[in-house]
């Protein structure tokens, strides 16, 4: 027989979980718009799109989407790959006036864009907003002034902190973008980064650790000795700890780790790279946040606990290939004692003789 200790909510609320994801048509603009190239670099490689001019970027978008079948429809339109906001205002125009007109005949939902927090104001912001922009995601990566001069970005924390504010103060969804593992990042600062976005209150956040790609500025310091990328274990357990943050918070993760197509893979040198970056990441916070709750008892070969957890988190709990196995053990927690349901609850008990 058991008894129940206590039944808590699953920490990941299902509407932030609904958050991830979504039919997205993107717009691919590598590098156009950015003022530089940053150390660490390759959207070329990293969007599998050659860099081109607008012309030939725009008659592409219409061509694509006149192609797309009929009926179809997407939650978003999304510009990415450079700084959106700081391409030639007639540009931004013509790309959302575009996009408008999908939106308006039911196509899409939303219109998003990715941009540098140092491309943004009141004012232009307003005026995009009534042509018809919805989401803003700010590739701020950092908000530490020694990572973001290493590199190479431009602005400050503080101009970051502050385009947050104005995205959200023009009624635009906000995102955030972070890079752990930026050179010149400290120990503990990327968990700092995390809390700081946070309290900017995001509609969402992406972690996109840092890789070295070829054909980076970052490629010839990693050759040099001058970078060392954080090992994956280390950044898994760091995005563990981002995640169950953003748990939390109640704001959802749109995404962990680049998604690698097989050009981009051959061109990554060094880094915390994982097909299943994601699961270890989600797993790790599942375990951080259990071992909060979770009675701690003298280890013994049949601790009596029993664990009723929700039936969707049991790809994730175990982690990747089992490897979370060893940590739950070493809480008293085996595969036996572990049970699913379909309510979103924990239910810890404990065994009774």
């Amino acid at each position: 027989m058991s008894a129940l200790i206590r039944r808590l909510p699953w920490p990941e609320a299902p509407a932030a979980r609904a958050g991830r994801g979504g039919r997205i048509w993107p717009v691919l603009l590598p590098f156009a718009g950015c003022p530089r190239r940053c150390l660490y670099c390759q959207q070329e490689r990293q969007t599998d799109t050659p860099a081109r001019d607008l012309e030939s970027a725009f008659a592409a978008m219409q061509e694509a989407m006149a192609a797309a079948p009929a009926g179809r429809t997407w939650d978003e339109l999304a510009f990415y790959g450079g700084s959106f906001t700081a391409l030639p205002e007639v540009w931004i125009e013509r790309f959302l006036q575009a996009a408008a007109v999908w939106k308006r005949q039911g196509r899409i939902r939303r219109v998003r864009c990715s941009t540098r927090p140092d491309a943004v104001d009141a004012a232009s912001l307003a005026r995009w907003k009534a042509l018809g922009l919805d989401v803003v995601e700010l590739g701020v990566q950092s908000f530490q002034e020694h990572a973001l001069a290493v590199s190479g970005r431009g602005y400050d924390g503080e101009t970051a902190r502050h385009a947050c504010g104005l995205v959200r103060q023009a009624g635009l969804g906000l995102g955030v973008q972070l890079m752990p593992g930026l050179p010149g990042q400290q120990p503990g600062e990327a968990g700092q980064d995390v809390a700081q976005a946070l309290a900017l209150r995001p509609e969402g956040i992406r972690l996109y650790p840092c890789l070295v790609l070829e054909d980076t500025a970052l490629a010839a310091r990693w050759r040099q000795g001058l970078h060392r990328p954080r090992p994956l274990e280390a950044m898994a357990w760091t995005l563990g700890r981002a995640v169950l943050r953003c748990w939390e918070a109640g704001v959802p993760v749109w995404r962990m780790g680049v998604l690698e197509s097989p050009a981009l893979a051959m061109h990554i040198l060094a880094g915390p790279r994982h097909p299943a970056l994601g699961t270890m990441a989600r797993s790790r916070a599942i375990f951080l946040w259990m071992r909060r709750h979770i009675p701690r008892r003298e280890a013994a070969p049949d601790p009596p606990v029993r664990l009723i957890l929700p039936r969707r988190a049991s790809g994730e709990f175990w982690g990747v290939a089992g490897e979370m196995r060893p940590q739950y053990a070493r809480l008293g927690v085996l595969p036996r004692h572990v049970a699913w349901h379909d309510a979103e609850t924990v239910e810890i008990m404990e065994r009774m003789a």
